[in-house]
């Protein structure tokens, strides 16, 4: 059974996709920053805004929210199918890419999304994601994860991406 995205009320979207077989595709920081590039380039496109994000080595997570309805499915469409990573892993990373099959895609076909309908559940759910690599053991602190919004919340750190803070 199929998750029905709800995006015709205005909320933000809590959003989360896997790599395929949750493969660290995104171990290698270059992988990281070429998911980065398409909101950084994509976002005020469509008058989108990040709030925050994390890109983990098997899977990556953003808190966003558009001015219109209806942009979340191809927005996140968009930013899975126009990223480059199988082009860099085969070029810079050719033993990873020996275990991959050319024919198998780089991230799972969905995606999972949670509205966010109050101040306090976006508050909620940015501590998640920003910790989310200490959970799994990858950093002591948040703001020392490089690939994320944390540095910019903690340090004031640039992030590749815009961000709106919660107000």
């Amino acid at each position: 059974m199929r998750r029905k995205v709800y995006d015709t009320e205005g909320h933000a979207h809590f959003v989360t996709f896997s790599c395929y077989r949750r493969r660290r595709i995104l171990d290698d920081d270059r992988a990281k920053g070429i998911v980065v590039h398409f909101p950084a380039d994509e976002l005020h496109k469509i008058d989108g805004s990040c709030v925050g994000f994390v890109i983990m080595p098997d899977h990556v997570h953003a808190l966003f929210h558009f001015r219109d309805r209806g942009i979340l499915c191809r927005f996140i469409q968009q930013w899975k199918r126009k990223n480059r990573l199988k082009k860099f892993l085969q070029e810079h990373l050719p033993a990873y890419t020996a275990a991959m099959a050319l024919r198998e895609p780089i991230s799972l076909a969905g995606f999972y999304d949670f509205n966010v309908f109050s101040i306090e559940k976006a508050i909620e759910v940015l501590q998640y994601m920003l910790n989310n690599p200490v959970r799994r053991g990858l950093v002591a602190n948040p703001e020392d994860w490089n690939v994320g919004s944390a540095g910019w919340y903690f340090l004031q750190r640039w992030a590749g991406v815009e961000l709106v803070a919660l107000s």
